[in-house]
């Protein structure tokens, strides 16, 4: 059976309901991490010999043996199948026909949409099928925040924005991220977006996101300082750079239409996903008020062109990369003076 998003969670508070639970998706660290809920549920101790087994791909085929085991201590036991595929359907069909109690659970990231064990388990009425895709937006936020509140960690609603647009789609790594803050806030804790900034930030971004700001509302000299120290961290590259750039240029062209539209500035800003820091609200107005939507359009032009040049072999990328946010300013520059 097919569960829905929204029925999700109470299938991993009860997956005993369930012979088989299959988890399939993208997001290689949510999969484990709702395969671990699930087992937990049935056995704490996930290091029991006698009521966990987990297999691996050179495992597979003991999956059948394993399943039909007698627990030699008692209680239910759960068979913990790793890198599942479609090649496992047949031995899927041999568990179903034996009658037994064991939760078989089935990691299986990257699974096909025409998959024939996904298939036969959307079919089958006492099977869980559960999706696990990269989260974003406010079902990010969402996630981030009651990780946290497990923790005892309350975090401010700017922290959890900006938290949340740098977050890894891969769930594993924003766990990670989350521990690393809930050690930072202690237990009881409350989380600012300094804190989080200066638990997590990366300097390469928050650099990028100083040099875009100050490079669309003409300001050269702070363009150039962050776009070098965004350069000199090891997490950064000039093709990362074009793309910050050209996705900061995409959300001022979105409210510069809004507002030809009719729309008030303000009104316009806050339809923004995520929305505009409140700290750089006053820059990203003044930017879209200097730039109308064709030069914005022709901005990201430009900037769509810097990243095809970075992407050629033995291009000075980094100069490419100084000499186009400096052209930006320039150009704001030109535009301000004639409003």
């Amino acid at each position: 059976m097919k569960i829905s998003a929204r029925s999700v969670a109470a299938t991993l508070r009860d997956p005993g309901a369930w012979r088989i639970v299959l988890l399939h998706g993208e997001d290689a660290g949510l999969i484990r991490e709702r395969a671990t809920q699930a087992a937990q549920v049935i056995t704490p101790d996930l290091d029991d010999p006698f009521r966990v087994a987990i297999l691996g791909r050179d495992a597979h085929d003991r999956m059948v043996e394993e399943c039909t085991a007698l627990s030699l201590v008692g209680g239910r036991r759960v068979v913990w199948v790793r890198e599942g595929r479609d090649g496992l359907t047949g031995l899927v069909k041999e568990c179903l026909a034996t009658r037994t109690d064991t939760l078989l659970i089935i990691e299986a990231p990257g699974l096909e949409s025409r998959s024939k064990l996904r298939a036969l388990l959307e079919k089958a009425k006492d099977c869980a099928v559960i999706a696990c895709y990269p989260e974003e937006g406010r079902a990010l936020e969402a996630s981030i925040r009651q990780m946290l509140s497990e923790q005892g960690v309350q975090i401010d609603p700017d922290a959890l924005s900006w938290f949340a647009e740098r977050a890894s789609p891969d769930r594993a790594a924003t766990r990670a991220e989350v521990e690393k803050l809930f050690l930072f806030a202690g237990q009881g804790g409350r989380l600012t977006h300094e804190d989080v900034q200066a638990c997590i930030g990366d300097a390469a971004s928050v650099s990028l996101e100083d040099a875009a700001f100050a490079a669309m509302v003409g300001d050269r000299t702070g363009a150039d300082l962050a776009i070098e120290r965004a350069m000199n961290t090891d997490r950064m590259n000039p093709i990362g750079a074009a793309r910050a750039l050209l996705s900061h240029i995409h959300r001022l062209r979105r409210v510069r239409l809004a507002m030809d539209a009719g729309q008030g500035r303000a009104e316009a800003m806050s339809a923004l996903w995520p929305q505009v820091f409140f700290k750089r609200t006053e820059a990203f107005g003044r930017a879209v008020a200097i730039w109308s939507a064709d030069a914005l359009m022709q901005a990201a032009v430009w900037t769509q062109q810097l990243e095809l040049a970075c992407k050629q072999t033995g291009s000075p990328d980094i100069v490419l990369c100084k000499r186009h946010v400096a052209r930006l300013a320039a150009q704001a520059r030109i535009m301000a003076r004639q409003r």
